[in-house]
């Protein structure tokens, strides 16, 4: 079976397990205190010692990206990639441009000056990006929808980030919501505010 090393915090973590939730694949979690890591975790992931990290049989695996595309070649089914190979590869472009989104957003939460301004950049790219669409991958859910969904539910149910002036945004975010592993990280975040 696989491990999950997992911290409920962090947005990187909540890719694989929406992963693994849309895959329908069983693993136990090792819960990780990210203010109190381990020594260990600086062996699986060196040098920063980050979740998440997946365990298969004694394989150490880091890095949420490339976790999740091991699970969609190891478990092929359902897909999470179109069978497109241009739309596979337009939906691994925008995991890989993830940071247009994730510098604002980390820059709004250390308080940056300019960074809502960068931030409601980023957002309404995604507005644009999703009118012709139903989701990030494409005309299914999939990677793309994975690698910014964390983040987005975030900003929206922690920090308070306002999304009202992106109306395509909220229309994908509640077709996402209808998602098992969407609805269950939803119910993870809200536990974040508590």
């Amino acid at each position: 079976m696989l491990t999950l090393y997992d911290a409920l915090r962090c947005p990187y973590c909540a890719r694989v397990r929406i992963a693994l939730g849309e895959k329908g694949v069983a693993y136990e979690t090792v819960t990780i205190d990210l203010a109190n890591r381990p020594a260990w975790l600086l062996e699986h992931n060196p040098p920063h010692g980050r979740v998440p990290i997946l365990d298969d049989g004694g394989w150490m695996l880091p890095e949420s990206s490339v976790i999740d595309e091991y699970l969609e070649e190891r478990y092929p089914e359902p897909p999470l990639l179109p069978p497109d190979p241009g739309e596979r590869a337009a939906a691994r472009l925008l995991a890989f441009r993830f940071d247009d989104l994730g510098k604002p957003y980390y820059a709004v939460r250390r308080g940056e000056a300019g960074a809502e301004e960068r931030l409601a950049h980023a957002l309404t790219g995604l507005d644009h990006r999703l009118a012709g669409t139903p989701f990030l991958t494409g005309a299914a859910f999939g990677l793309a929808d994975v690698a910014y969904l964390p983040w987005l539910l975030r900003m929206r149910d922690l920090m308070g980030v306002p999304l009202d002036g992106y109306p395509t945004l909220i229309r994908w975010l509640d077709r996402c919501a209808e998602r098992p592993p969407v609805a269950a990280e939803i119910e993870t975040v809200a536990s974040l505010a508590a």
